[in-house]
């Protein structure tokens, strides 16, 4: 089964819609053909996630890149399947920490079995990603160590919070710079490397996805707040239940300027208090002050991406700049 495109992002050009549909059946295959296992229960366990679906997000990005220089190039599909890897080893680990019971709709693999099943399984997805990357080079390697440090660095930041006396928006950002956006900057980086494309293009292309996985995820931060749960895919609140401090919140907390939102927002919300605290929200000046970050990180991108080559992959990549605006609200 091929996984659908990451998001419904019209590509008007005929032969590129063609390369990133041949590109995401030809990693799709890899992804599972690179976790079987003699053992039939780890295979099982590794194919969990994969068989949930997803929105294959950083191999997108891998096969978008790798335009600019020879998207045909054998490291390529490769490439994409090691950060497709380092991803779903992340989630696994993620849903542990979590203690999230549900992942892409089907019981996370935590629920389904067990946290030590979960972790270690987490662990297999990385080696199996550190053997294929073997094949691709020092330089990949390195890349991909520096990538894994910043994600682990930024899950520790998140996991520890804010020091005494750090901004606890400043941050905030750089959690997200550091747990999403570093790994879709090296999806970026992958497929600049990989398919040859000049050393310019590669710096462009890092710097503008990272600013895009950033803005990607303020997103779902203004989503749970603003939308409704058919439009989000997921309930309305769901970090105001479990406490999740979004960027939304911190500056609602920032101004203190509302006595019963600030009360609200304090902790976890309880559920008789979450429409009081998503109306409240809602209404807030710090929505706007939320939606103005996310459309600085996607000029960011533009800036980056309007220096790049002028074919069809660099208006896709335009174009996902504004799908992600839009997708805010």
């Amino acid at each position: 089964m091929s996984a659908p495109p990451v998001v419904d992002l019209p590509i008007e050009d005929e032969r590129l819609a063609q390369d990133v549909a041949t590109g995401l059946a030809a990693v799709e295959k890899l992804l599972r053909s690179s976790v079987e296992s003699e053992d039939a229960f780890v295979t099982e366990a590794s194919k969990h996630l994969i068989e949930a679906g997803g929105k294959r997000f950083r191999t997108l990005m891998v096969l978008l890149a790798a335009q600019f220089g020879d998207p045909s190039a054998p490291g390529v599909v490769p490439g994409a399947v090691v950060i497709e890897l380092t991803h779903l080893g992340s989630l696994y680990h993620d849903d542990v920490m979590d203690e999230a019971p549900v992942r892409r709709g089907s019981p996370s693999a935590n629920a389904r079995w067990d946290n030590t099943v979960a972790i270690l399984t987490g662990d297999y997805l990385f080696a199996q990603a550190s053997d294929i990357l073997a094949d691709l080079g020092p330089e990949l390697i390195r890349i991909q160590a520096q990538t894994f440090s910043r994600l682990v660095q930024g899950q520790i930041r998140e996991t520890v919070g804010p020091r005494n006396g750090e901004d606890p928006i400043a941050h905030y950002l750089n959690v997200l710079a550091d747990k999403t956006g570093s790994l879709i900057a090296a999806s970026g980086r992958f497929g600049a490397l990989l398919s040859g494309a000049p050393a310019d293009v590669e710096e462009r292309l890092s710097r503008a996805c990272e600013a895009i996985g950033v803005a990607w995820q303020l997103g779902d931060d203004l989503l749970d707040v603003a939308s409704s749960g058919a439009q989000s895919g997921k309930t309305p609140g769901t970090d105001l239940r479990e406490g999740v401090k979004t960027l939304p919140v911190l500056y609602a907390l920032a101004a203190d300027d509302s006595p019963r939102l600030s009360e609200l927002l304090s902790g976890p919300v309880a559920e008789s208090d979450v429409d009081e605290a998503l109306t409240l929200l809602r209404a807030h000046p710090a929505m706007n002050r939320a939606r103005a970050e996310l459309e600085a990180w996607v000029d960011r991108a533009r800036g980056d991406i309007s220096g790049l080559p002028d074919i069809s992959a660099r208006d896709a990549f335009l174009a996902l700049c504004d799908y992600v605006v839009q997708r805010s609200g």
